[in-house]
C-alpha cells in the first residue's frame, strides 16, 4: 500500500522539480516619462514568464506597475536574461529594478 502512495508522490515532486527552471524569470528595459515639469527615464524591470513572451505584452505589465509611480511607459526596449543585467545597471540608476 506504502508503495502506491509514494512513487506518484515521487513523480509529482520530480515533476516539480524540472517544471521549476521553466518559470524563470526574465527582464526588460524600458524608456518612461512624467509630465510637469517633463522628466524622461530609462529602467530595468523583471518580469513573470507571461510578461516575456512579447513586448507587447512586457508593455502591458510594465505600464501597470510603473503607473503606481506616475510614470507613463513610452517604449520596451528589450527583453532579455539575467546575463543582461549588470549592463544595464549604471545606466537604469535608480529605476534598476525599482518596479
Amino acid at each position: 500500500m506504502k508503495h502506491r502512495i509514494l512513487l506518484p508522490l515521487s513523480a509529482l515532486l520530480l515533476a516539480l522539480a524540472l517544471a521549476a527552471p521553466a518559470s524563470a524569470n526574465c527582464y526588460a528595459d524600458y524608456k518612461a516619462k512624467k509630465n510637469n515639469p517633463l522628466r524622461l527615464s530609462y529602467g530595468v524591470i523583471e518580469l513573470a514568464d507571461p510578461a516575456c513572451r512579447s513586448k507587447q505584452a512586457a508593455a502591458k505589465a510594465i505600464s501597470r506597475r510603473i503607473s503606481k509611480g506616475g510614470w507613463t511607459l513610452l517604449n520596451v526596449l528589450s527583453i532579455f536574461g539575467p546575463e543582461g543585467l549588470a549592463q544595464r545597471k549604471a545606466s537604469a540608476g535608480a529605476n534598476y529594478l525599482r518596479y
